[in-house]
């Protein structure tokens, strides 16, 4: 059975991508817990607050494997869009449309590392279930808004 080895050109590009992603996500989730209002606030404060200190941790983490494959981790980070809505809803809304993408950058890098290094596979993996966690969690949190 012939060995299959991964592309460390590719696999940086998609691990550069999720850094650069993770980082507006740091930037994302910064910005709109400072915009939650109401009576819900506190926890929802604390709930976005713990999401872009996660984000940085995401984003360092893939940082780490790219210096690690001999990469070159980008300083850039990923177009955030503003749109200036700023409910509770609308908040849930952009945070869960935010880690649905997150999630398919992990599945990108999954379908790229599959059966080439188990190291890659298993992150892959983690990430993909943290994302999908987190999803989940948001989901919940908007229902209260159907």
């Amino acid at each position: 059975m012939e060995e299959q080895t991964i592309d460390n050109n590719e696999v940086c590009g998609i691990l550069n991508e999720v850094m650069e992603y993770e980082l507006a996500g740091v930037v994302r989730y910064t910005h709109s817990s400072m915009m939650v209002t109401g009576p819900y606030r506190i926890p929802i404060v604390a709930f976005l607050k713990e999401q872009a200190a996660e984000s940085l941790l995401h984003a360092q983490q893939a940082g780490e494997m790219i210096a690690g494959l001999d990469g070159h981790p980008s300083q850039r980070i990923a177009k955030i869009e503003e749109t200036n809505r700023h409910s509770i809803k609308d908040i849930l809304e952009e945070s869960l449309s935010h880690e649905l993408h997150a999630l398919s950058l992990y599945k990108k890098l999954l379908t790229c590392v599959e059966n080439k290094s188990v190291y890659l596979e298993e992150y892959a993996r983690a990430q993909i279930g943290e994302e999908e966690q987190h999803s989940l969690e948001l989901k919940i949190m908007l229902k209260d808004f159907s």
